[in-house]
C-alpha cells in the first residue's frame, strides 16, 4: 500500500474538488473505502466527509472549501489597546449596534468587523479581563423566582397596564434604585525591599443612592439621595418625579418593603389617579429595563475611574446619569434586551 496523501499539502480548491467527486461517487453506489483509496487518502476521511454533508439542509455545500483555520489568529497588543479605546466609556450604539450594553458577543462582532479576526467568546472574555474591562452580565436571576408569576406578568399584567395607559393617554415608566460606592484606592506598590511603602487612601468610602425611571420611548428621570431608602424618602423621590407632570403616570416598581409602606399608599391616593404604582413579580429584576441603566452606569469607564482628590461621588454619579438622560437612543436600546422584549408593544 502506497503512502497516504496529506490533504493539508493540497490547495483548498483541489481538496474541495476531491471531496465533491468522492461523495458523488459514493452516492452513485461505489464503496466509500474503495473511493477514498483511489484518491490515496486514509479511509476515515471519507466517513468524516459523509457525516459533514449529511447535516440537515447541508449536502455537498457543507464540503465547500473554507479558508484554512490553522492556529486561530490573535490580536496584536496594539489592536487590543484599540479595543480598549472602543469600549472604555462608550456604548455599542455608537458603532451601529442596536443594544446599548457591551456583551462578549457584541465585542466579538466589532473585532471581526474592524480587524477581520473572528475570536471565540472565551478569547474575547480573556482579552477584556486583561484590559481591565468586564463584559456586562446585567441581569441577575434569583432561584426563588416564580416562573408562573413571571409569565403571567409578561403575558397578561403588563399588556393590560400598557392598554390602560394608552386609553388614559398616560405614560408608563419603570423605576429602580441602586447604590454607588467609591472604593478607597488600596493595593501594593513598588518600594525598597524591607521597607513597607505607605499608600495614601481616602479616609472615608463615599456612597450615594440613586433612583431612576425609564420609558420605552426614551424618557429618563433620575435623582440622587443619601442614606437608606425608607417609605418617606421614596415619597419625596416620587414627588420630585411628579413635579409639574402634565400626563398621568403608571410607574412599575419592584416589591421592596419601602415601596409598599402606608405612607406611600397615602401619597399615591392623594394624587387622585395621576400616579399609579404597579409591582413586578418577586425576584425578577431582569423584567425591569431600569436594571440595565445601573449596569451601564457602573460598568462604563467613567464609573470605574477612581475619584480624584476632593471629587464628590454624588457629582460623578449625577453627571453620568445626566449623560444617559441626554441620549434617548441609549435609553430606548435598554428595552431591546431579550428579557424585556415583552415591553415592545408600546
Amino acid at each position: 500500500m502506497g503512502m497516504k496523501r496529506d490533504g493539508r499539502q493540497l490547495d483548498h480548491r483541489t481538496l474541495e474538488e476531491i471531496r465533491m467527486m468522492a461523495l458523488e461517487r459514493v452516492r452513485e453506489g461505489e464503496k466509500p473505502s474503495a473511493v477514498i483509496e483511489s484518491y490515496g487518502f486514509h479511509r476515515s476521511v471519507i466517513y468524516r466527509w459523509m457525516r459533514t454533508a449529511k447535516g440537515r439542509g447541508k449536502g455537498l455545500r457543507a464540503l465547500a472549501s473554507r479558508k484554512g483555520t490553522g492556529r486561530p489568529k490573535k490580536l496584536t497588543a496594539a489592536q487590543e489597546r484599540q479595543v480598549f479605546r472602543w469600549i472604555n466609556g462608550k456604548n455599542p450604539l455608537q458603532y451601529g449596534f442596536d443594544f446599548g450594553l457591551w456583551t462578549r458577543q457584541i465585542v466579538r462582532e466589532l473585532v471581526e468587523r474592524e480587524f477581520g479576526v473572528r475570536l471565540s467568546l472565551a478569547s474575547i472574555g480573556g482579552m477584556l479581563a486583561r484590559l481591565g474591562l468586564s463584559a456586562q452580565k446585567p441581569l441577575q436571576r434569583a432561584y426563588q423566582r416564580d416562573p408562573e408569576a413571571i409569565e403571567r406578568w409578561q403575558r397578561e399584567t403588563y399588556p393590560a397596564i400598557a392598554r390602560r395607559a394608552k386609553r388614559e393617554k398616560a405614560d408608563v415608566y419603570f423605576w429602580d434604585e441602586s447604590g454607588f460606592r467609591a472604593d478607597a484606592v488600596q493595593g501594593t506598590t513598588w518600594g525598597v525591599k524591607g521597607e513597607t511603602p505607605v499608600v495614601q487612601t481616602p479616609g472615608q468610602r463615599q456612597s450615594i443612592g440613586a433612583a431612576s425611571a425609564v420609558s420605552a420611548k426614551g424618557a429618563f428621570w433620575f435623582a440622587t439621595y443619601k442614606g437608606a431608602l425608607s417609605g418617606e424618602l421614596f415619597v419625596d423621590l416620587l414627588k420630585k418625579l411628579m413635579y409639574r407632570r402634565k400626563k398621568a403616570l403608571h410607574l412599575i416598581v419592584d416589591g421592596l418593603p419601602a415601596h409598599k409602606k402606608a405612607v406611600v399608599k397615602d401619597y399615591v391616593a392623594s394624587t387622585q389617579g395621576k400616579l399609579t404604582l404597579h409591582f413586578l413579580p418577586g425576584y425578577a429584576p431582569d423584567l425591569n429595563p431600569d436594571e440595565l441603566v445601573w449596569s451601564h452606569a457602573k460598568r462604563t469607564g467613567n464609573a470605574r475611574r477612581p475619584l480624584r482628590a476632593g471629587e464628590k461621588l454624588e457629582d460623578r454619579v449625577r453627571s453620568q446619569l445626566a449623560d444617559i438622560g441626554n441620549r434617548p437612543a441609549l435609553v430606548r436600546s435598554f428595552f431591546k434586551h431579550p428579557d424585556v422584549a415583552y415591553i415592545s408593544d408600546l
